[in-house]
């Protein structure tokens, strides 16, 4: 499919969203826009399936649980340094970037789609749907929202998400973080993810090369970062590195600690995490969501704090390259399992799903075959105050106990030792 065309019915894309890893391939990965509200607190993702107003399914995320309201914008961003690599001719390196952060205030600042238009309809075109059958949800985060300055500067978090996936996907996950003082930066990594959506409406695809080594897609994924971490400086200096110079929310430069970075990832995003560390010493903590490792990375010594956080089905007893980084963190290591879960949980797909599975013909077995045992509810509950507990601890110095060994309130987390 050509870049920048959206297509103008059903078709298959022909690649699944996160063939990276051993684990679960995402063969079902699929999912943003409306005017709905995100999901109150404790209500499960079962009770959310309803009709709009043009009877499509309206699919809802679940409602951060920080005690800060939260702001959004997106940003374009293009490395005169680098070329594409996954293009040809000698086109820049250019990605799409969201931030999220708690936000002063948010009435009179509109709700944020999952994912815009465009991209959105792509997306569920691939996977068999429709705009007209499915309507993507909102955030709970508010555009252009002023940021909440009281708070001082604040500890910023990067996002990488799966192989072929959006940025989108970890919404849920980095809404939360922002949500209990965190600025959060999700980067679709372009010509890798599926569909990116630039301002102009332009779409770009995945034009990865078939067979492309994912050691090379990590370093690629590795370059985006650091990009991204040198435009945050530029930001925390008062300058805007948007190309479009499209506005910044009020706040922002003064609220930025560029000495506080720590990143997180899902799947290839997560092994991102270890190559970006190698290359960037500026990210002082880093979190894998379930991905396998490649290249040489994993057997370089890491001198800053790392956690392993894994599916129900996956850990260093049957992941090499999980069994090869672990005695080359030399700084605080936590290796953690999410029983009940699989490797498809530690995306948005995880609530989302279960909402659309009638549509996409899954039963509620191949649901809990592909998602796991556990409630999804409690799934996003669980990894969201565990990485929060990681990152405070890193980059706040806020110690948790959470962090210390098996817990009764949590009883699905087991510590790989």
């Amino acid at each position: 499919m050509a870049a920048g065309k959206t297509p103008s019915h059903p078709t298959a894309t022909g690649s699944s969203p996160d063939q990276d890893t051993t684990n679960d391939q995402d063969n079902t990965n699929w999912a943003p826009e409306n005017d709905s509200a995100a999901v109150p607190k404790g209500t499960h993702p079962a009770a959310t399936l309803s009709r709009g107003r043009t009877s499509a399914v309206q699919l809802r995320l679940p409602a951060p649980s920080g005690r800060y309201q939260v702001g959004t914008f997106s940003q374009h961003l293009v490395d005169k340094s680098r070329t594409d690599p996954y293009v040809p001719g000698n086109r820049a390196r250019e990605l799409m970037v969201t931030y999220w952060y708690p936000a002063s205030s948010t009435s009179g600042y509109p709700l944020a789609p999952w994912m815009p238009s465009g991209s959105g309809a792509h997306f569920l075109y691939s996977r068999g749907l429709s705009p007209q059958q499915v309507t993507l949800p909102q955030t709970a985060s508010h555009v252009l929202a002023p940021v909440k300055t009281s708070l001082g500067k604040l500890p910023v978090v990067l996002y990488s998400t799966g192989l072929h996936s959006d940025r989108a996907m970890g919404t849920a996950l980095a809404e939360d973080l922002a949500s209990r003082g965190y600025i959060v930066i999700a980067v679709d990594h372009t010509h890798d993810a599926n569909e990116v959506q630039f301002p102009d409406g332009r779409l770009e695809v995945n034009t990865m090369p078939a067979g492309a080594h994912s050691s090379d897609t990590l370093n690629v994924r590795a370059a985006d970062i650091r990009f991204v971490i040198n435009q945050l400086g530029t930001i925390a200096k008062g300058g805007n590195p948007d190309v479009d110079r499209a506005k910044l929310p009020s706040g922002l430069s003064r609220a930025v600690d560029t000495s506080r970075v720590g990143m997180f990832g899902w799947s290839l995003g997560g092994a991102a995490v270890d190559t970006a560390m190698q290359l960037d010493h500026r990210i002082a903590a880093g979190a894998n969501l379930d991905g396998q490792f490649f290249g040489t990375a994993p057997g370089k010594d890491l001198n800053r704090p790392f956690m392993l956080f894994s599916s129900g089905t996956h850990n260093r007893n049957n992941d090499s390259s999980w069994r090869t980084l672990w005695p080359h963190l030399k700084g605080y290591r936590v290796d953690i399992q999410l029983h009940g879960s699989r490797h498809l949980s530690f995306s948005d797909n995880e609530w989302l799903v279960p909402q659309v599975a009638p549509l996409l013909g899954m039963s509620p077995d191949q649901v809990r075959q592909q998602y796991g045992s556990i409630d999804p509810n409690r799934a996003i509950k669980v990894q969201r105050d565990y990485l929060a507990a990681f990152f405070d601890q890193e980059l706040r110095k806020k110690h948790s106990t959470l962090l210390d060994g098996p817990s009764k309130s949590y009883p699905e987390i087991a510590f790989v030792r």
